[in-house]
């Protein structure tokens, strides 16, 4: 098994490449997904979130509404890290019982958007970083995701710059291009993912 820590910051495309790995074969364990899952209604995740933050983060379907649990904790420091002292633990455990279950010859992509920020590199044998400029991204948040510039900027800045990701980097996946350039991008990459899973 190949575990590889797949990483990039918000708007670089992070997740158009793990699509496209899962695609080709890579068993995908999604940071952002096993998040939204251990939060879920009625989980201990989500009941905890509530006690710190109060019933104002829930939606009217006692759903955790996370657009306005982000306006909270990404504009401060100290509740974010509120937040995180919550989630993180409880996604460390969930995503370990999905590599778990991976086939033995696996390359498992961990697709985890805090790699940087919570000193993560240490746990996959191979750190891929999504990378674009910060222009691009910015263009990407407002125009695709509909954020408002400083929604975007906040976000951005919530996270380790560019300069810190490219240095935890084994592989970089350039992503300033089509979509067609990241395919074949992707493609090189994924040939490079199962040789190296292969020789063990």
């Amino acid at each position: 098994m190949l575990t590889v820590g797949l990483t990039g910051g918000i708007g670089s495309g992070k997740s158009a490449v793990t699509r496209l790995l899962g695609e080709r074969g890579a068993v995908v364990v999604d940071a952002d997904r096993v998040a939204r899952e251990v939060v879920a209604p009625g989980t201990e995740g989500l009941a905890a979130v509530v006690a710190e933050f109060g019933p104002g983060v829930l939606g009217p379907d006692g759903a955790l509404d996370r657009e306005r649990l982000g306006r909270l904790v990404f504009s401060d420091p100290g509740r974010l890290a509120a937040l995180n002292a919550i989630v993180h633990p409880l996604v460390a455990r969930r995503s370990a019982e999905l590599r778990a279950a991976a086939p033995r010859d696996a390359v498992v992509v961990n697709d985890v958007p805090l790699l940087v920020e919570n000193d993560l590199a240490g746990m996959y044998d191979l750190i891929v970083v999504v990378d674009a400029p910060e222009d691009t991204r910015l263009d990407r948040l407002v125009r695709s995701r509909g954020m408002t510039e400083a929604d975007a900027r906040a976000r951005m800045a919530a996270q380790a710059d560019r300069a810190a990701r490219l240095a935890v980097a084994d592989r970089v996946v350039a992503n300033d291009g089509t979509l067609a350039d990241l395919e074949t991008r992707v493609a090189e990459l994924w040939e490079e993912l199962v040789e190296r899973a292969a020789a063990g």
